[in-house]
């Protein structure tokens, strides 16, 4: 399977990233960018994004870049730097770039924007290699 096919395999089992209505909107090997409308049931209760929000569609955007290869991979090690609040009816986008790769380990950053491409977020995912393929588990 090519990065995007493997990406859809995982993605067709994700409930979680179907329920926030996370879209692939390109993916290559150890790359994608994703997008995702922030509706109402996403807002705290000071009337933005909750953090947990973020942080999960974050992570959604480095389990389909780091295991888009078809070899599996599990977050380790995850930051984030909140620089703006998102508000409903934004729409996010996150994009993950590899940054470090070696035989156990990879790092990827993470930059969340929104609509008018302001930053809304910056992680860093550091995934271990679990040795096994995506289509095994």
């Amino acid at each position: 399977m090519n990065p995007r096919q493997v990406a859809e395999y995982m993605f067709d089992q994700d409930f979680f990233s179907q329920w926030m209505n996370i879209k692939l909107i390109d993916v290559k090997e150890n790359y994608c960018l994703i997008e995702m409308p922030i509706k109402k049931e996403m807002i705290n209760g000071l009337k933005t994004v909750h953090g947990g929000v973020t942080f999960a569609f974050a992570d959604s955007a480095l389990a389909f870049s780091s295991n888009n290869s078809g070899d599996a991979a599990v977050a380790l090690n995850c930051i984030i730097n909140f620089t703006k609040a998102g508000k409903e009816g934004d729409v996010f986008r996150a994009e993950s770039i590899l940054v470090n790769d070696t035989r156990k380990t990879a790092v990827y950053d993470i930059k969340i924007t929104n609509q008018n491409k302001e930053l809304i977020a910056k992680f860093v995912g550091t995934v271990y290699k679990i040795g096994k393929k995506v289509t095994e588990l």
